[in-house]
């Protein structure tokens, strides 16, 4: 039992552009997701022409602590490294039978998700729509249209996140574009 007390509050997200004038995002640039992107050299090159914002996210800076809630908004920014979609990095949690609950505000993309078992989803996200991601998944957000991606989310606060795994293997699948629209396929550097 934690003795750290939350006490009620109230916070303003944007259900426009997702951002909270309470809080600073946390940003991440192209060159921070190097080895994410399955076309390397197309990587460099994207890196090199233009270190674009590939994502923010906000966080609440609350305890992370057993029975309480972290939440905030991601926002994935349209973009492609060679014909793949500007992503976040996506991460287990390090509670790994943890859920966590996603709901579009705007944009379209998806949610890429999978299991240590070998298991995966991907589920589109709209606007209006709520995509469960339930435990023992690792999930990440990907931007696959012209406008900003922006989602809100809530999970377990003491749940952790592990990226680590992420960047060592990726993922088992990979959302590209083909012929002007999205296609899932296996992701030739999965180790």
């Amino acid at each position: 039992m934690s003795d750290i007390k939350v006490d009620p509050f109230t916070i303003f997200f944007d259900l426009k552009n997702g951002m909270s004038d309470e809080r600073k995002p946390t940003r991440r640039f192209l060159s921070q997701m190097k080895g994410m992107y399955a076309d390397d050299a197309a990587f460099d090159a994207a890196v090199r022409e233009n270190d674009a914002i590939v994502y923010d996210f906000y966080e609440l800076g609350l305890p992370e602590t057993p029975g309480d809630l972290l939440f905030g908004t991601s926002i994935v920014y349209p973009g492609k490294v060679g014909d793949e979609y500007f992503m976040t990095k996506g991460h287990f949690h390090t509670i790994l039978d943890t859920a966590e609950v996603y709901y579009c505000l705007s944009g379209k993309g998806y949610m890429l998700m999978e299991n240590p078992e070998g298991d995966w989803d991907a589920q589109l996200l709209t606007p209006g729509e709520a995509v469960y991601v339930p435990k023992r998944y690792a999930h990440r957000s990907i931007n696959i249209g012209d406008e900003k991606l922006i989602t809100f989310f809530v999970f377990r606060a003491d749940a952790g996140h592990d990226y680590g795994t992420i960047e060592t293997k990726g993922f088992r699948k990979l959302i590209v574009e083909k012929d002007g629209k999205p296609a899932i396929i296996d992701n030739p550097k999965w180790k």
